[in-house]
């Protein structure tokens, strides 16, 4: 590779992790590569940076197209194609987590409501289907809270994060407060 080491050693990281995140080594390398670099690169600079094929690039900017988690660039009086990466991270975000429900949870929530609307032949096939009704309602909850989440604006979206396991503390006081109304009604009534 033709790196600085600091630049090199997160394209490394990133290509390792991308075979555990379902895309080849050559995918997140290049998308690592795209992410840190001040500049759109085309894939002839993709190919001098990483030491790889001009194939192999074209392919996984294709991949990465297909994901849109690249940006297609033109610069003046140049034929070329560069490529970027969008510059907000909470963008990169939004589009990882929307790509990955277009290609694993919907895919699996239409397998499993096909299979709910079947008549189950034996108790095994009952109990299967039970089971798999759960895993569908936990899956729409999901789903469902999905689709309120990516709806936040960054900031929101931000400070939800950060709260992490305090939420539970708001929820714990709203059922006191609640708790607390109910009382006063009963007294009120008594």
């Amino acid at each position: 590779m033709n790196l600085p080491p600091l630049v090199q050693s997160f394209v490394l990281h990133f290509g390792e992790m991308g075979s555990r995140w379902g895309i080849n080594r050559t995918v997140g390398q290049i998308y690592a590569l795209l992410y840190v670099s001040p500049d759109p690169l085309n894939a002839d600079q993709i190919v001098d940076a990483l030491g790889i094929s001009r194939s192999n690039v074209s392919m996984s900017l294709r991949e990465l197209q297909a994901w849109n988690l690249v940006l297609l660039k033109h610069l003046p009086d140049d034929r070329r194609d560069f490529f970027t990466t969008p510059d907000d991270v909470w963008q990169i975000l939004r589009t990882l987590a929307e790509e990955r429900k277009k290609r694993e949870v919907d895919p699996t929530l239409s397998v499993l409501r096909e299979i709910l609307m079947q008549q189950p032949a034996s108790e095994a096939e009952r109990h299967a289907q039970e089971r798999m009704s759960e895993m569908h309602g936990l899956i729409e909850r999901l789903t469902t809270w999905y689709e309120d989440v990516k709806q936040l604006e960054t900031d929101r979206l931000a400070t939800l994060l950060t709260l992490g396991a305090k939420v539970t503390k708001l929820l714990e006081a709203k059922d006191k407060i609640v708790s607390l109304g109910r009382s006063k009604r009963t007294t009120e009534k008594g």
